[in-house]
């Protein structure tokens, strides 16, 4: 190429060719000159910037195994929901830069349909500092409005793109992160909008728990419902009420108080089920 400060043909030529002596060593007086030596370093530069470039905002991130701790609180995660799992969470692919990048038109830059496509490649996203009610799932029954939370939240995102900031990864290799989606010029907390329906409650817990800066937001948000009675505080739905014996809004269980209902009762099944056998392996061996 022909660089900047010179009009000379011969600076066409190869680099590194145009410092070879003719027994194919390098002539490092030349190399030395403060003309080549700016090329280096320019030259330098300019990769590791295009690298650090594409390591920052053009990779893509297939899985949880792929993020570096130093990532979390640090950066965001930008792509399209393939799957709801539940009402709190959701399956991402990883898109960095979006249509800038060529996601959606390149045709190497597609997010895949099928589930062999998608398969190892989505990161599992648990939304930060709310707790939705549950679906039936594991054996246990569903909870009142669990339906009504995962319906909402699958009409709100699915095959959506959404910005997720990542904060730590849980126990069940969840990304924790607070995540938005652009609803015309807006941007909307997907926590935040299911707080205000009445879908939500912040989520509680002795450790574990996650609001980024939003906490205070997220508490007046979930007392306004309450005040609103919208939602799951307005009292169960017909459908709830089909499946339970709640009848009235103030035996409202929380979504944290209902797992750990249902914890104990498959303890306590436990240890009735050992006994039995225990029993029951007395009474044999009497015999």
């Amino acid at each position: 190429m022909r660089w900047p400060w010179s009009n000379k043909d011969d600076d066409q030529e190869d680099f590194l060719t145009r410092l070879k002596r003719d027994d194919g060593t390098i002539d490092w007086d030349s190399a030395l000159t403060p003309r080549n030596l700016a090329t280096s370093v320019a030259a330098t530069a300019t990769s590791l910037l295009l690298i650090r470039f594409y390591k920052s905002y053009v990779r893509r991130i297939p899985s949880v195994n792929y993020i570096k701790p130093k990532y979390f609180r640090r950066k965001s995660l930008f792509g399209r929901v393939t799957r709801v799992g539940d009402a709190d969470n959701f399956h991402l692919f990883h898109t960095p830069g979006g249509r800038l990048t060529g996601w959606g038109w390149l045709p190497w830059r597609k997010v895949p349909t099928s589930r062999e496509g998608l398969q190892s490649n989505t990161i599992h996203i648990r939304i930060a500092g709310v707790d939705a009610p549950e679906l039936a799932h594991f054996g246990r029954p569903a909870q009142p409005y669990g339906q009504e939370a995962f319906e909402w939240l699958k009409n709100h995102i699915l095959d959506r793109r959404v910005r997720a900031y990542i904060y730590r990864r849980d126990q069940y290799d969840r990304v924790v992160a607070t995540v938005f989606i652009r609803r015309g010029i807006f941007r909307k907390d997907v926590g935040l909008e299911m707080l205000k329906n009445g879908l939500a409650t912040v989520y509680e817990a002795k450790t574990g728990s996650e609001f980024g800066e939003f906490e205070d937001k997220y508490r007046a948000a979930e007392a306004k419902a309450k005040a609103k009675k919208v939602g799951m505080w307005s009292g169960p739905s017909k459908l709830a009420q089909f499946f339970t014996k709640t009848k009235s809004s103030k035996e409202l269980e929380s979504p944290r108080a209902f797992k750990e209902r249902m914890k104990a009762m498959e303890q306590k099944a436990g240890q009735e089920e050992t006994k039995g056998k225990n029993v029951k392996a007395k009474a044999s061996s009497k015999k």
